[in-house]
């Protein structure tokens, strides 16, 4: 039946376009007027937990994000941990864990991840956010050389509902 076969082509490929448009676009928010985005680690603070697992607290980051484009849409905002970070050989040698003073959620990831910490409307043209951050690092899985160091820039993504 010709018929037939072309009915359920057309509607497999109304199905395939329809599910892509259904996904949210991701788009990085500019967070280029917030105090200090990027994170550097100093380790004269660290704290041994174990003979391998070292504990380093950032302190207070405070991120300023522009959100005037999405003023009155439903979203989601992610927190994302780069991949590779300079100074560490895997990103199962850091876990970054984070509590927020305001909006979003609190959390854990390693480097690689993007974590949900907000959904809603956005009502704003900023949304100002800080956390407080805290790594647990793997000292196994640090490649450091002298004079060097453990930096890397997360960032936030959001993606808008329809």
């Amino acid at each position: 039946m010709p018929g037939f076969r072309f009915r359920c082509f057309a509607a497999l490929f109304a199905a395939c376009v329809l599910g892509q448009s259904a996904h949210a676009q991701a788009t990085r928010l500019d967070d280029s007027t917030s105090p200090r985005a990027q994170v550097g680690a100093d380790f004269r603070q660290a704290q041994m937990l174990d003979p391998n697992t070292i504990s380093l607290p950032f302190g207070h980051i405070e991120y300023r994000l522009a959100t005037a484009p999405y003023v009155g849409k439903q979203a989601r905002i992610y927190y994302v941990i780069p991949l590779a970070i300079a100074g560490l050989r895997s990103p199962a040698g850091m876990q970054l864990q984070w509590r927020s003073s305001g909006l979003f959620q609190g959390g854990m990831g390693r480097p690689g991840d993007r974590v949900l910490v907000w959904s809603g409307v956005v009502r704003a043209p900023w949304i100002t956010e800080s956390f407080d951050l805290q790594l647990r690092i793997d000292r196994r899985e640090l490649q450091i050389g002298q004079g060097g160091s453990l930096r890397f820039e997360s960032y936030f993504e959001i993606e808008t509902q329809p």
